[in-house]
């Protein structure tokens, strides 16, 4: 009986891990989709497999043997700063050419974690600080056009109705942000998706049509969009958006370590390495997207107070159940798009913030390091703004200047590596690890 309770009590837990990320994990497939235009039956599938393949990537990370799998208790979900290069690739090279690189990059991750220790000093918090607040910015527009009804174009763009529907969602994750506590302030986006999804059904503004002919049951198909294709250029791009992955998943495991009193050494980091890129290759092969560590399930281990892996047992089993039934998945798609960008707002300037912070153990009374990001975040907001300033170059070379986050990312490590080196890297990110 006490067994039971325990179990019980772990599932409920596993309950509350799922709801903490289910909408940053749902908004990945619903921004990359839209963005590349899928269809309804496309976008059902998009999401469902994205829920069974989050709990499988998980329970990778959870298993622990000779060669994978880092054994804390960790929930992996989609990475949010694959968001923008996964919509450039696809719009330029298609949808074979996105999965042939999330493929490519997920096999990088597995062979560069014996030796990512050496790899990652050229990422310190000078460099992943700011390369991550520009994902942040960089994303904001497209939660603002989704904001006014999901295309500039549009004759009702930015209409009452639509503002009205976006500014209720935001004021109600900032409402329970500010009055909600414990769980209840750790699902308030999911609290705002669904406000402002119950306001617009009020108003007539929810189409249950994707829902009504999704099917009830469909298995994980390898290759549903078609097979998968090898560009060098788009393969580049994506394995420099797994190493900013691998570094945000450090910062989670040592958080994790820290607050279960686990060490986390040479060994633990690299099977967690192998785990995320075994994960991201099935990713690449079930056709859905590169996978990283959580970070906002890391508080919620630290306020339950429960320390051990069985709830994220559970949580990834519900993943896994959930993403079998595509009917649930559809639900996702109901959403109006006013109330999905003001979601987004936020979470994209979360993703910012998160880079901010990351910068403040920045020594900024060094003017070199001003320099580094201030040139680091013009180039990569205004390229990715104005990417037509490189309009007379060839195209292989435009795809590269017209993505801010990349730009940012090769400005910030050559500039950081130009005026800090190698060594002064290592010293700083050793630090903060430790911290």
């Amino acid at each position: 009986m006490e067994k039971e309770t325990q179990n019980g009590k772990a599932a409920v837990l596993g309950l509350q891990h799922l709801l903490a990320m289910y909408a940053g994990a749902v908004a990945v497939p619903l921004l990359i989709g839209t963005g590349l235009g899928f269809n309804q039956e496309q976008m059902t599938y998009l999401i469902s497999i994205d829920i069974f393949m989050c709990g499988l990537a998980t329970l990778l990370q959870l298993t622990v043997n000779r060669f994978f799998g880092i054994g804390l208790p960790v929930v992996l979900g989609c990475a949010i700063q694959a968001v923008a290069p996964l919509i450039l690739i696809g719009t330029d090279k298609g949808v074979g050419a996105i999965y042939g690189s999330i493929i490519a990059s997920g096999i990088f991750v597995v062979l560069a974690a014996g030796f990512f220790s050496k790899i990652k000093k050229l990422f310190p918090p000078l460099v992943t600080g700011t390369v991550i607040t520009v994902i942040g910015l960089t994303l904001i527009p497209v939660a603002i056009e989704k904001m006014g009804g999901g295309s500039a174009a549009a004759t009702n763009f930015g209409d009452k109705t639509n503002l009205l529907l976006a500014f209720v969602t935001i004021g109600l994750i900032v409402g329970v942000q500010m009055l909600g506590k414990g769980f209840i302030r750790s699902i308030a986006v999911l609290i705002g998706l669904v406000g402002g999804s119950l306001l617009a059904g009020l108003m007539g503004m929810i189409n249950l049509d994707a829902i009504g002919q999704a099917p009830l049951f469909h298995v994980p198909q390898p290759f549903y969009f078609g097979k998968p294709t090898f560009d060098i250029w788009s393969i580049l791009l994506m394995i420099i958006i797994s190493i900013v992955s691998m570094v945000e998943s450090t910062g989670v495991y040592f958080a994790l370590g820290d607050i279960t009193g686990k060490k986390v050494g040479e060994e633990e980091l690299k099977k967690g390495y192998r785990a995320e890129g075994l994960a991201v290759i099935l990713g690449g092969i079930f056709n859905t997207f590169p996978y990283t560590g959580f970070s906002q399930n890391v508080g919620l281990v630290q306020l339950s107070g429960i320390k051990t892996r069985k709830p994220i047992y559970f949580s990834a089993a519900f993943l896994i159940i959930l993403g079998l039934f595509p009917k649930i998945g559809a639900i996702a798609q109901i959403i109006p798009e006013p109330v999905l960008g003001g979601g987004m707002l936020v979470m994209f300037g979360m993703v910012a913030v998160q880079g901010i912070r990351m910068l403040l153990d920045v020594d900024f009374d060094n003017d070199k390091n001003l320099l580094i990001v201030a040139v680091s975040i013009g180039f990569g907001l205004g390229f990715n703004i104005m990417p037509s300033l490189f309009g007379q170059l060839p195209e292989t070379i435009q795809m590269f200047t017209g993505n801010g986050i990349v730009m940012s990312s090769v400005t910030a490590i050559v500039l950081n590596l130009v005026f800090n080196g190698i060594k002064k890297d290592e010293a700083i990110i050793e630090e903060a690890f430790e911290k």
